[in-house]
């Protein structure tokens, strides 16, 4: 099968278990690569690259005004995924679910927008289009979100190896429109 790509953006401005928002990032990064490695074994014989953006120090978007900044990263995914479907898309966001609970998240509790642990979120898979209750691809607001758009590109064209400091990114750079850690 030829190879296919997908994108998770990452985000946090809460301390979790790891640590700063910035140990958090640094602690999931293994994580998911472990898991998205495991999410295409069926399909691929190499395993999936993993390209990483740098990771970027944004100002909150949206939600309590006195919420502390973002820390935010893409990573894009590509190689032999599988056909994209609804099943496998669910079956990975379950999956991302879970390790922001490990983290600290609960989703049932927190304000939209508001500050969170640790944001996952599936940007999206090749060309599946969805509307289901559960996972809208590609994500509805991608196209509104500089603190995604800006770490896809540069995972587009390079994966980085977040050893430097985040980069800031600053208000100024972003929308008028709301947001959160990831892209929520």
């Amino acid at each position: 099968m030829p190879a296919t790509r997908l994108a998770i953006a990452l985000g946090a401005n809460l301390p979790s278990s790891a640590g700063s928002p910035h140990q958090t990032l640094l602690a999931v990064r293994p994580l998911l690569e472990a898991l998205i490695g495991a999410w295409a074994a069926p399909h691929s014989g190499n395993g999936p690259h993993c390209a990483w953006s740098p990771l970027l120090n944004t100002a909150p978007v949206g939600g309590p005004p006195d919420q502390p900044s973002y820390l935010n990263a893409v990573v894009l995914v590509t190689g032999d995924l599988g056909d994209p479907c609804l099943e496998k898309a669910l079956a990975l966001l379950d999956q991302l679910h879970a390790i922001e609970r490990q983290f600290g998240r609960d989703r049932a509790r927190e304000q939209r927008w508001g500050p969170r642990p640790l944001d996952l979120d599936l940007l999206f898979w090749e060309e599946l289009r969805l509307e289901h209750q559960r996972l809208r691809l590609p994500h509805p607001r991608l196209h509104l979100r500089q603190f995604v758009i800006q770490p896809l590109l540069a995972a587009m064209t390079g994966s980085a190896s977040w050893d430097e400091q985040p980069v800031m990114l600053g208000r100024s750079d972003l929308p008028a429109s709301h947001g959160s850690a990831a892209a929520s």
